[in-house]
């Protein structure tokens, strides 16, 4: 009976530690839409992008080849990371899918309808500890003119 409840608690220990590895809120950007735990990457239907939340990096096609950067190119300038729609992926690589995110979510688009509160503005507690801090180059955001940290 005491090794049943100790594998119990074994295995009920090593359940919660596994969702707690699972949780990226600090390092979801101030940019990022409330709501998520865990993010692997977010698409960005007004520019056709991604961004690697685990890798702070942005992921946009150029010369025929997926690039990699810490700042999106100068022809993004405009856009608004905060205003901007986000849809929320957990997938590796979902760049190489892009066809199905384009037509699965190319409506968000240029998106009016309600805003995406996002995580610099959440007065909720699980993002107390967030630094709330700028990721990404843009412009029109807090930071402006400022690159990234």
């Amino acid at each position: 009976m005491f090794l049943l409840g100790a594998l119990f608690t074994t295995v009920d220990t090593k359940a919660q530690v596994s969702v707690g590895l699972n949780v990226n809120i600090g390092n979801q950007p101030a940019w990022g839409p409330v709501g998520y735990d865990h993010v692997d990457y977010y698409y960005l239907p007004d520019i056709d992008a991604y961004y690697s939340v685990p890798q702070r990096q942005f992921v946009y096609y150029d010369n025929n080849r997926w690039i990699r950067a810490r700042a999106l190119p100068p022809r993004y300038g405009n856009y608004d990371l905060y205003t901007g729609y986000k849809v929320v992926v957990n997938e590796p690589r979902p760049y190489l899918r892009a066809d199905y995110y384009r037509s699965n979510y190319g409506k968000y688009k240029g998106w009016k309808g309600e805003r995406q509160i996002v995580i610099r503005d959440s007065r909720d507690d699980k993002y107390k500890h967030h630094d709330n801090g700028w990721h990404g180059n843009n412009p029109k955001s807090k930071g402006k003119g400022k690159g990234h940290h």
